[in-house]
């Protein structure tokens, strides 16, 4: 039976950790769970829940995927608007829609959940998307958007009849380096000076830095985080999207998974990176400080976060959207992907024909970005592109 309920604790939580697995920390339970909670994301906010849940005759689940239905296009990251606004002008109405995804986080990992022992996988893949359309139809919905599902789920969600998108993001790879320094003789000699030069003017700035994980991170250190989050939502966007007690849901529920870079003058916190860690990723989420630390972002979100991918053995870092600037420090271009079911015959092949254009353009600024590799030209280098 396939259902779709109003909110993350309808479903045990180890029932859907069954299917979610423990390699990506943004679908636990826990994570989507204190999204809801601390009502960041909500009914309210334009992220209404209705996650699907796929159950055996006995109940048991077998599949689910977190889903929400939007009144905006906020907080996705694989963006929409044009699509909105073109169908608003022929005289559609764009919203409600749904949205499988991890709510303000653009990072791939699975959508859709299913149970590892469950018999038939890709029928119950099949059935989440056909139950994502079903509710979208009832619903008056204009469309079904699966954004930062995994390359493999894309190709499926592809195959039945969804429209596929690619995007870039910068990631670090990890092929086993001993030290930051190890992973700096990879390097050419001008990119390897450029980020020891960058290194020493942050340890120079008088700002020192502390990597707390699990217990060691504090309400205290919470406090400070948040009001870093809000001035640099202030600064950039205008409108911060989680709420104070999300963070403390998250240290409560989920700390293990919590690596904190916090930067003190003296003892007072004036800057902060925030980062969860996977089974074999770390993935960088917000930065925020109180004014302009120069140096110390590059130190904090990237450098910081290689060293402590290093020293516990992770093989990559995904340090967040955009930004060509993360290229010539050593992280690279890799596709991301998203699949899109539209209602109206007219406006899917309009976004069909425009995904096309898209995506030939966007492959083609991967493979010139790769170019920019700070990365010494032998056979050890890591790939250029994915």
């Amino acid at each position: 039976m396939l259902k779709a309920v109003p909110s993350i604790a309808a479903v045990p939580a180890d029932a859907w950790d069954a299917c979610a697995g423990t390699d990506n920390p943004f679908v636990r339970h826990a994570f989507l769970s204190a999204l809801e909670d601390s009502r960041s994301a909500c009914g309210e906010e334009g992220w209404l829940p209705r996650h699907l849940v796929l159950e055996d005759p006995q109940g048991s689940v077998l599949a689910c995927a977190p889903l929400y239905v939007k009144s905006h296009s906020y907080g996705e990251y694989v963006f929409d608007w044009s699509w909105a606004n073109a169908y608003s002008q022929a005289g559609g109405r764009y919203y409600p829609k749904l949205q499988c995804a991890v709510p303000f986080t653009p990072v791939t990992g699975p959508r859709l959940l299913v149970r590892p022992d469950a018999p038939d996988p890709a029928g119950l893949r099949e059935a989440l998307v056909g139950g994502m359309v079903n509710l979208a139809e009832r619903a008056g919905c204009s469309s079904v958007h699966v954004t930062f599902p995994t390359e493999a789920e894309a190709g499926a969600m592809e195959s039945m009849g969804l429209l596929r998108r690619m995007g870039v993001q910068y990631h670090w790879e990890n092929p086993g380096y001993a030290s930051f320094d190890d992973f700096l003789e990879t390097l050419s000699s001008r990119k390897r000076k450029d980020i020891r030069k960058e290194r020493a003017r942050a340890q120079a700035s008088g700002v020192r830095l502390e990597t707390l994980t699990g217990d060691a991170v504090t309400p205290r250190h919470w406090d400070a985080f948040y009001r870093f989050y809000v001035a640099t939502s202030d600064r950039k966007w205008g409108n911060p999207y989680l709420t104070r007690e999300f963070f403390d849901l998250l240290g409560q529920r989920m700390g293990d998974a919590v690596v904190l870079v916090m930067g003190f003058e003296d003892d007072r916190p004036v800057c902060g990176a925030l980062n969860l860690r996977g089974s074999d990723t770390l993935y960088g989420r917000n930065w925020g400080s109180l004014g302009d630390y120069r140096y110390l972002h590059f130190e904090a979100c990237y450098y910081r976060a290689l060293d402590f991918a290093i020293e516990h053995g992770l093989t990559r870092v995904e340090a967040g959207a955009q930004g060509e600037h993360k290229i010539k420090r050593g992280y690279m271009p890799r596709p991301t992907w998203s699949a899109h079911w539209i209602a109206d015959a007219g406006l899917r092949k309009a976004v069909e024909r425009y995904l096309g254009q898209e995506r030939a353009v966007m492959q083609a600024e991967i493979e010139d970005l790769a170019t920019l590799a700070p990365y010494k030209k032998t056979d050890d280098s890591p790939p250029d592109s994915a």
